[in-house]
C-alpha cells in the first residue's frame, strides 16, 4: 500500500532523474522518487487505487499517467498486492 512521505522530506529538494518529466508535476514525480518507481515497468506493478493515493495525484494527473503508459503499451496491475516484502 502506498505510504506517505517522511515528514522531515522537503519537496523543495531536487529531482534525481526526469522521469515521467513532461508528463508530472514536480510533486506527483516526488511521490513516487520517493516509493523508488523510477520506471513505467515499476510503476506497472502498482494498481491505480494504490497510484491514487500517493501525494500530488489526482483524477487530472491520474488522467495524463494512464494516457501515457497506454502510448507506451503499458498498464497498470489490475491486482492490490503487498509491496512491503520483508
Amino acid at each position: 500500500m502506498a505510504q506517505t512521505l517522511h515528514p522531515d522530506y522537503s519537496f523543495n529538494q531536487a529531482l534525481k532523474n526526469d522521469f515521467l518529466k513532461d508528463i508530472l508535476t514536480s510533486r506527483a514525480r516526488r511521490s513516487l522518487e520517493m516509493e523508488k518507481i523510477n520506471s513505467l515497468d515499476q510503476l506497472a506493478d502498482y494498481s491505480e487505487k494504490e497510484i491514487m493515493q500517493f501525494q500530488g495525484f489526482g483524477k487530472k494527473t491520474m488522467t495524463k499517467l494512464k494516457k501515457y503508459m497506454k502510448e507506451n503499451n503499458r498498464s497498470f496491475n489490475s491486482q492490490i498486492v503487498n509491496k512491503n516484502y520483508e
